[in-house]
């Protein structure tokens, strides 16, 4: 009996000093909470915008409808990267992807917290097709129709408060 008895205090000891280390309560950013408080997930870094052009859109008359500084996206990763995180993005700013080939495209919102205008372009630089107002966080195909060797993302409304549309031009200049 003893040494049954013994070997359960053993046993309801270790028990008791595991359950403590476990439900102690630990810092987090200097607020201290409790292990079942610490269930989100670390937050995603919001990727930055960086300026490597300017693109202009110009009007088939070759009007200058809008001047914007351009990020660019001209490889896998960042093509693949996109505006995905991103909770905002001004008029006077705009993502160029540059393409391998001139052919239909399709993009999504996948991971895009933001409602977008997508813009496809030809290798001549004609706008082909016009998204407006895309759907945040959506995985739904959104097709080029036409052969497009650029594509260029905007902030939502972009495409109605300049006038840009199907037919209008788009040229660009990065920076060195």
């Amino acid at each position: 009996m003893k040494g049954s008895m013994k070997r359960n205090i053993i046993i309801a000891a270790i028990v008791l000093v595991a359950a403590a280390v476990l439900l102690k309560p630990y810092v987090v950013d200097r607020k201290i909470v409790s292990a079942s408080e610490n269930t989100a997930k670390p937050k995603e870094v919001e990727p930055q915008f960086k300026m490597e052009g300017t693109l202009a859109f110009l009007s088939s008359q070759k009007d200058t409808l809008k001047l914007v500084e351009m990020e660019v996206a001209d490889n896998d990763e960042e093509r693949t990267q996109g505006m995905m995180f991103r909770s905002s993005m001004s008029y006077d700013r705009a993502m160029l992807f540059i393409m391998e080939y001139e052919t239909q495209q399709s993009f999504w919102m996948h991971n895009t917290k933001m409602s977008l205008d997508i813009i496809y372009v030809d290798g001549q630089g004609q706008i082909v097709t016009i998204y407006k107002h895309t759907q945040p966080y959506s995985d739904s195909p959104i097709p080029s129709f036409k052969r497009a060797k650029y594509v260029v993302e905007t902030a939502a409304g972009f495409c109605d408060k300049f006038g840009v549309k199907e037919g209008d031009i788009v040229s660009f200049s990065q920076a060195n």
